[in-house]
């Protein structure tokens, strides 16, 4: 298993922007699939997006999909999530979560699929 750490998070007015980070500790972490997630109501955590373990698949959810874009940088042990035209729904402590496999990043969607969690980090939108 990785340990992950995430940074990034704040505060943001409405149509704004933020960069969150996550970065693993251990050597392996490019043999993990990567994701990010949120609480939602009526869930423990929100799928919001994923990306396999080259980098080479991604996928989002609806509501996120052409405003978040999830990247990873495998030789800085960092995955990333751009956050743009943030709304205040967007408001949420966003997981970074890790799991071991070579999938395609679609395969990804559920917390249950991630063996490994941060701490979280808060990020809040103003309206």
């Amino acid at each position: 298993q990785v340990q992950l750490v995430e940074s990034g998070g704040g505060l943001v007015q409405a149509g704004g922007s933020l960069r969150l980070s996550c970065t693993a500790t251990g050597r392996t972490f490019s043999s993990y699939a990567m994701g990010w997630f949120r609480p939602a109501p009526g869930k423990e955590r929100e799928f919001v997006a994923a990306i396999s373990w080259s980098g080479g698949s991604t996928y989002y959810a609806d509501s996120v999909k052409g405003r978040f874009t999830i990247s990873r940088d495998n030789a800085k042990n960092t995955v990333y999530l751009q956050m743009n035209s943030l709304e205040p729904e967007d408001t949420a402590v966003y997981y970074c979560a890790a799991a071991k496999g070579y999938n395609s990043a679609r395969y990804y969607q559920t917390q249950t699929s991630f063996g490994s969690w941060g701490q979280g980090t808060q990020v809040t939108v103003s309206s």
